[in-house]
């Protein structure tokens, strides 16, 4: 048994193709989990658009995409989600932030709305259905998987996965802002033990101070939380649109230095926990 996961996006804020983002990528927030042959898809940032031709060229037709938030990065790339448009295909959408403010199929159903986008969500034919939940509620994806899920500290609110099959655990925190010197009980609780944590890990600690209220964090507040809460490994991950592949390089390098379980995510990586 394995939990394998698909970075197919990891940047945050904004996608920045440019010949200075080829080594670690520039589309924003999407990666794939593959557990006990679910295929489950954590945001939809411009990052699901090469995700969609690749589960058309493996022939899957059905996924559950979970969602962190809705702020433009995390899903404007479902538009362009192809399998989508696939009558054939089957797509469940749950979000866990949006329960007080209409509901998570109000958001993707404006994002494609005129006049802002000229084809409408009702346009895609797949069998595709919303669902809203209570962040703090345990989800049940397929047999044996079981996802828990914990609020995060952003702007209009925002949900980290617990992904847990057969005695493994991956968890999915981004976007999230931390306290200098106070570390997250909540999210220290969340990762306790876990195999791989997928951190927001946007700004350097020299960075933070101008960017506080912005609602991310550092890659050296996650390496410390990995350590206290006992973690095997850290991905970096929602790297800052400024920071080029020499600063992202510099970054990585810094952070293996300082904590061996640390790396910086990027596109198309792999990761298998076995």
């Amino acid at each position: 048994m394995s939990i394998e996961v698909k970075f197919w996006g990891v940047r945050g804020s904004i996608a920045c193709p440019s010949p200075d983002h080829v080594v670690y990528g520039g589309n924003t927030s999407c990666l794939e989990m593959r557990v006990a042959g679910k295929v489950l898809i954590f945001d939809a940032g411009t990052g699901i658009r090469n995700l969609g031709k690749d589960l058309i060229r493996r022939k899957v037709t059905e996924a559950t995409i979970f969602l962190t938030h809705t702020h433009w990065d995390h899903i404007n790339g479902f538009p362009f989600f192809v399998p989508a448009y696939n009558p054939k295909a089957a797509f469940h959408v749950m979000a866990g932030h949006l329960t007080d403010q209409g509901g998570v199929e109000r958001v993707f159903s404006a994002q494609m709305a005129n006049p802002t986008f000229p084809v409408p969500l009702s346009a895609m034919q797949s069998k595709l259905t919303f669902e809203d939940f209570t962040v703090g509620d345990d989800l049940h994806p397929g047999e044996g998987i079981v996802i828990r899920t914990a609020p995060l500290r952003h702007p209009n609110g925002a949900t980290a996965f617990r992904v847990e099959h057969g005695g493994q655990a991956v968890c999915y925190v981004t976007d999230t802002e931390h306290e200098p010197g106070k570390p997250d009980e909540i999210i220290l609780d969340f990762i306790r033990d876990a195999d791989l944590v997928i951190y927001d890990s946007t700004y350097t600690d020299e960075e933070f101070p101008q960017k506080i209220g912005w609602g991310h964090s550092t890659w050296q507040e996650g390496i410390r939380l990995c350590r206290v809460a006992n973690a095997k490994r850290l991905a970096l991950f929602h790297h800052d649109p400024d920071h080029n592949d020499t600063a992202m390089s510099a970054i990585e390098q810094q952070a293996k230095s300082t904590w061996s379980g640390a790396f910086a995510a990027r596109d198309e990586m792999v990761v298998v926990i076995e």
